[in-house]
C-alpha cells in the first residue's frame, strides 16, 4: 500500500463560492491540497499546510477574462497533476470541472447552498460532467444529478 496522499485541488471564484470551499476543508484531512481562487487577499484564509495558487478573475461578461482564465486552469491542472478537483462554482469551477476530467482527474461540483430554488448556471453547466455533482437542497436533486446528500455547509 501506497504512502502517497491523495493531491485535491480545490477551486473557485471569490465570495461565497470560496468560503463554501473552505467550509469542504474538514473533507481534505490527510490529503495534499491545492486551494485556486481568484483573489490574492485569500491566500491568508487557507492555513499551514496546503499549497495557493492565483488563478485570472473570470465571468461570462468578460471573454477575454474567460479565455484568460481557461488557459491558466488547464495550465494549473496540468502542473499540479491532481487526483481530484472539487469546485463550488462559478466560472473557474466549470472550466475546473472539464479540464480535470479530460486530465483523468476525479471531480466534484458542489453547488451553491445560495441557490435554494435552482442550480447555479454554473452547476447546470458543470454539474454532468463531475463525476459527482451535489446539491445542498433536496428540493433540487434529481436522479441523474445533482444528488442529495445534505447540507454540507
Amino acid at each position: 500500500m501506497s504512502d502517497k496522499k491523495i493531491k485535491v485541488l480545490a477551486i473557485s471564484s471569490g465570495g461565497g463560492h470560496w468560503v463554501q470551499l473552505l467550509r469542504l476543508r474538514p473533507a481534505f484531512t490527510n490529503c495534499a491540497v491545492v486551494f485556486a481562487t481568484v483573489e490574492e487577499g485569500y491566500r491568508a484564509n487557507i492555513g499551514p499546510g496546503a499549497e495557493f495558487r492565483l488563478i485570472p478573475q473570470a465571468n461570462r461578461w468578460n471573454k477575454f477574462g474567460l479565455l484568460r482564465a481557461l488557459f491558466a486552469i488547464f495550465y494549473l491542472i496540468w502542473r499540479e497533476r491532481p487526483d481530484v478537483v472539487i469546485s463550488t462554482g462559478a466560472a473557474p469551477g466549470y472550466f475546473a470541472i472539464r479540464i480535470g476530467n479530460l486530465l483523468g482527474a476525479r471531480t466534484i461540483w458542489v453547488d451553491s447552498i445560495a441557490n435554494g430554488e435552482e442550480l447555479s448556471l454554473s452547476g447546470q453547466k458543470a454539474g454532468p460532467h463531475a463525476a459527482l455533482w451535489l446539491t445542498q437542497w433536496a428540493h433540487l436533486a434529481r436522479h441523474d444529478g445533482p444528488h442529495y446528500r445534505g447540507s454540507v455547509l
